[in-house]
């Protein structure tokens, strides 16, 4: 059996494409996600059937650095978007990825964080260098780094002010 190219299971996208084309109704999707407090700075956040994902941060802001904080949860969650994103554009345009790494930096002022001061308390800078392996042509490269850069769910969900709503019950 002939492996797919970049391992993806193209068949399975054209079929939601088509499935959306021909009910729009079928876009519209909702993800959850369940957290529970572990003690300390220490959360699990489960998700579908899968094993818990664990959350802490680091000792110098008074975590116990078991796990990866929130903020680098959320660096990974755009890489991995990204990595998707390169994947199945690639794949539809016929172009191989031999290796694809995504390194990411964000800037936070941990000022707000820690009560003593007012204003953004969230990254103020977020940088992805991506580096993909291909024998495709540069050009190829560069247009499916635009396609990717245009349609990442978690890359406009971040860089938009998107409404978030938490709610006290």
């Amino acid at each position: 059996m002939q492996r797919p190219l970049n391992d993806v299971d193209i068949e399975a996208v054209g079929n939601l494409v088509a499935a959306v084309r021909a009910d729009e109704g079928k876009a519209k999707t909702t993800w959850a996600a369940h957290v529970s407090w572990q003690g300390g700075f220490r959360s699990q956040a489960r998700v579908r059937g899968f094993e818990p994902t664990s959350s802490d941060e680091p000792a110098a802001l008074g975590g116990t650095d078991t796990a990866a904080n929130p903020v680098e949860q959320l660096l990974s969650a755009l890489g991995n978007c990204l990595a998707v994103g390169y994947a199945a554009n690639a794949t539809v345009a016929g172009i191989a990825i031999d290796k694809l790494t995504i390194d990411l930096r964000g800037d936070i002022d941990l000022r707000v964080f820690l009560g003593l001061a007012e204003g953004h308390a969230g990254f103020d800078t977020i940088t992805a260098k991506v580096r993909i392996d291909s024998p495709a042509p540069r050009e190829e490269i560069e247009a499916l780094h635009a396609k990717v850069t245009a349609s990442c769910p978690v890359g406009h969900t971040i860089g938009s002010a998107v409404p978030v709503a938490v709610d006290l019950v």
